[in-house]
């Protein structure tokens, strides 16, 4: 060891200078430094796997690198308040059951930020792990079939914990388990399968987000007190993606998403679960999906409110049979509109009224969804309009439906700039 390295240790020095040659192991490194101090990894190669079990800071300048050799995982961070960061982490193990990972977090007040992780199977796992900071990572899961990933970031029974600003592409999902009040903002998932995945969470944040590219957008089950705010959620690859799907959870505030070209914009099934506590849906725009907002039945129970409802093929649709009328519609924008507003006050003179004809079929009978859109389908919807056989059933009522005119300009009290998109 270095004179100048022994001393340091001895004077509880916050910078450790290290030369290093490549392939070194990182361990023996990590086992001689005091509690608190910071290795300062130069460029170099450095063999892992290693663990953390001391406050320590071990920062790469963006040139150091932590290879796994294919075992296990990379980093095992297992003590409170070290910090990890600008390193390039690679070759965790392949090992599902193991959750073999490139960084592992257990412990409180832990610091991730700025590292690049590939080749890893998971990425970075958050396990029993609270108050932590997850910050401009950027993670890419081991090259195969999406099904035969890890996540790109797990968080499960942790709290409290920020993900912000990290970029996860071609890694399996985003999930969070038995966890709450963490809070995801700002980051990046594309060419997944789950964008967010969030079971039995309470409180969850998720808020800023761009999901782009992946089979499904986010989906919760069992999960109360969400706030899922200004996110984008676009192009979900899967035939039957839903963009913002809600599963027996109640309390939602799902305010100020933009959901674009996919099959279902948002989906409630059984939520709220609790009817005493309505979940929100406002301010949203769903556009260029198949259904704009589904309803697995007429439980009703939420209260939507000024979302813009922009050409899709089928504005709201109910599975089951029934109407979404238990629901509170007010102030939303129709593109199919047929009313006008010649008083000027922004608001149509008629109510919205969506009716169930033809429409309907794909619902009660799923396999003729393949005809969706078809000359043959149209023609039957067409047909049932101008001369229903029975009486249809009345899916929506929105009283005071926001009008727009034919320039698009849309009413005053409407008029809080959206969000821009390069998708629109």
């Amino acid at each position: 060891m270095p004179r100048r390295f022994a001393q340091c240790l001895l004077l509880y020095c916050i910078l450790i200078p290290l030369s290093l040659a490549a392939g070194t192991p990182l361990q023996p490194l990590i086992d001689a430094a005091l509690p608190g101090a910071t290795l300062q990894l130069p460029a170099g190669h450095y063999r892992g796997p290693v663990v953390i079990d001391k406050p320590l800071t071990i920062d790469g300048g963006g040139q150091a690198i932590i290879d796994g050799g294919g075992q296990g995982t990379v980093v095992s961070i297992e003590t409170d308040g070290a910090r990890l960061s600008n390193l390039r982490i690679t070759g965790s193990g392949d090992r599902h059951n193991e959750l073999d990972a490139g960084i592992r977090v257990t412990g409180k007040f832990n610091v991730v930020k700025d590292n690049v992780l590939d080749d890893v199977l998971f990425g970075i796992a958050l396990h029993q792990s609270e108050h932590g900071i997850i910050r401009r990572n950027r993670i890419r899961s081991k090259r195969r079939e999406v099904a035969q990933r890890g996540d790109g970031i797990r968080i499960w029974y942790s709290s409290g914990n920020k993900v912000l600003q990290n970029q996860v592409t071609d890694a399996r999902d985003l999930i969070v388990l038995d966890s709450h009040d963490n809070s995801l903002v700002d980051n990046r998932v594309e060419g997944g399968r789950y964008s967010l995945h969030v079971v039995n969470s309470q409180g969850t944040r998720i808020e800023g987000n761009r999901f782009v590219g992946n089979e499904a957008g986010i989906f919760t089950l069992k999960t109360n007190g969400l706030v899922i705010r200004n996110n984008l959620v676009a192009e979900i690859k899967d035939v039957t993606g839903v963009g913002i799907g809600l599963k027996e959870s109640s309390s939602a505030v799902i305010e100020g998403n933009r959901i674009l070209n996919v099959t279902i914009g948002i989906a409630l099934d059984l939520s709220p679960e609790d009817e005493t506590l309505p979940n929100q849906v406002r301010d949203n725009l769903i556009a260029y999906s198949t259904v704009g907002i589904q309803f697995l039945s007429d439980r009703g129970g939420n209260q939507l409110s000024s979302n813009r409802f922009q050409n899709n093929f089928i504005q709201v649709a109910v599975r089951n049979g029934g109407g979404a009328m238990k629901n509170q519609w007010r102030g939303n924008f129709w593109s199919d509109y047929a009313g006008f507003d010649r008083d000027g006050d922004g608001t149509g003179d008629t109510p919205y009224e969506l009716h169930a004809y033809a429409d309907q079929l794909w619902l009660d009978y799923p396999s003729t969804q393949f005809f969706i859109a078809s000359p043959t389908f149209s023609l039957l919807d067409f047909l049932e309009r101008l001369a229903p056989f029975t009486e249809p059933r009345l899916m929506v009522r929105d009283s005071d439906p926001v009008y727009t005119t034919q320039e698009g300009t849309v009413a005053a009290s409407q008029k809080a700039e959206p969000a821009t998109c390069a998708l629109c």
